[in-house]
């Protein structure tokens, strides 16, 4: 399979530091063969960057936006505001609130602007759903995502049996 050089999703925080938990994104986007590319856009520090960004993401060939944001957590909204490409919202834990704050910033989104949620933390689900998405037109990602779900099934059938094996009773 040949993928293409340009970028389908772009995975925006808020600075630098948010990269240990948006890799997580970057991590399954890999797995699913995703081309991406990583941003540092700030809602509060480069403003015009980060407006200028959302405005031309989908002439840049991006279908998707994942934004991750702590505290105050203007990123996600912000980009919704500026483009119609799904943009999907990941709350960064913060040491104050643990990142309750910064969930409630992203899903409360005024009407029309919408920003899907994932979990605390959890931009590996963002870029599951970004791929689910992506797959409504592809095939292939379709089945690379299949593959991945049996790959997980299989998994915890395997644990399963494991555990019942190791807990089963010893015949005296």
């Amino acid at each position: 399979m040949t993928i293409s050089p340009t970028p389908s999703v772009a995975i925006a925080m808020g600075s630098r530091s948010d990269l240990s938990i948006m890799q997580e994104a970057a991590q399954v986007l890999d797995d699913l063969e995703i081309p991406y590319a990583l941003r540092v856009l700030s809602a509060h520090r480069t403003p015009t960057k980060m407006i200028e960004f959302g405005q031309q993401a989908q002439a840049l060939g991006f279908r998707i936006i994942i934004a991750g944001a702590g505290g105050a957590a203007h990123l996600p909204g912000m980009l919704a505001a500026v483009t119609t490409l799904p943009v999907i919202g990941v709350p960064v834990p913060l040491t104050n609130l643990q990142g309750l704050d910064s969930l409630l910033s992203i899903v409360q989104m005024p009407r029309g602007v919408p920003v899907a949620t994932v979990a605390i933390g959890n931009a590996a689900n963002a870029a599951h759903l970004a791929a689910r998405i992506l797959a409504l037109g592809d095939d292939d990602l379709d089945r690379r995502i299949g593959d991945y779900v049996r790959a997980m099934r299989d998994a915890s059938e395997k644990s399963d049996r494991e555990l019942i094996a190791e807990s089963a009773p010893i015949d005296r």
